[in-house]
């Protein structure tokens, strides 16, 4: 399997119909399989968490959710295939899932728009294998009681909808305990399906301006992460094109 280094982190080349592959063969095979997802943001937070980049590193995949990743990656000499994003491998997954009657678990969000999601896949998906459900909000403390759960409730694939660094950090330290074969954060997609936020149209995702769409809905609240973010990304990538050798790297998955 083909790997990149971009930023110090080792990101694997793969489409997103190689992907799904990849995860229902682990599924088949009894594999765990933990996948990370880095876009812009991420990529920049972790260079100031180490929490969140010791997680994401210990990931058996990691993919490039976001097209800022994929342009600089052609920018640098580090190619990526095609951009993988989290809520288009989710509901590839669910549809997996639910075609070879393997079992799923969603954790994460409020208690109310975990069960407007859960209506509308029931709605997509009539013949998916719930296993089970829970919202996202419990104390550190509760981590290792909420993985046994998943565990004992038998469930194939775990969906993580909750946001970072949680995600990483609880899939990091309780994903092997949850004995899913698929673990996947997903970020602010159960919120997406749910309908409680609108998902920015395909013409903005290719122009890589999904994150421009989410500003306008939540400006207060996103408006200066993205745009500090976003300008961090630009200096990280100037600085590596100015600084990185000419031949492209490959890693092993641990930095």
């Amino acid at each position: 399997m083909k790997r990149q280094i971009l930023f110090g982190v080792a990101l694997d080349a793969m489409t997103m119909d190689e992907t799904v592959q990849r995860c229902l063969e682990a599924v088949r095979n009894s594999e765990q399989l933990e996948i990370g997802m880095v876009n812009a943001a991420k990529l920049v937070n972790m260079r100031r968490d180490p929490r969140l980049a010791h997680a994401v590193a210990g990931c058996d995949l990691v993919l490039a959710d976001g097209q800022a990743v994929v342009w600089a990656g052609k920018v640098l000499r580090a190619p990526l295939p095609e951009r993988v994003a989290g809520i288009d491998l989710f509901m590839r997954l669910l549809a997996a899932a639910e075609k070879a009657d393997m079992s799923v678990y969603f954790l994460g969000a409020k208690e109310e728009v975990l069960q407007m999601m859960l209506r509308q896949v029931s709605a997509r998906f009539p013949a998916l294998r719930v296993a089970g459900s829970r919202n996202g909000y419990f104390a550190d403390s509760e981590q290792e009681a909420v993985a046994d759960a998943i565990a004992d409730s038998g469930a194939q694939l775990l969906f993580l909808g909750m946001t970072s660094p949680k995600k990483e950090i609880f899939t990091a330290g309780y994903g092997k305990r949850t004995d899913a074969h698929v673990v996947h954060g997903v970020g602010g997609s159960f919120d997406i399906l749910a309908g409680i936020t609108k998902r920015a149209p395909e013409v903005w995702q290719r122009m890589g301006l999904e994150w421009f769409y989410r500003t306008l809905q939540e400006p207060r609240r996103l408006g200066k992460r993205y745009f500090t973010t976003n300008a961090l990304f630009l200096a990280m990538t100037a600085r590596e094109l100015i600084h990185r050798t000419p031949a492209t790297g490959f890693a092993n998955r641990r930095y």
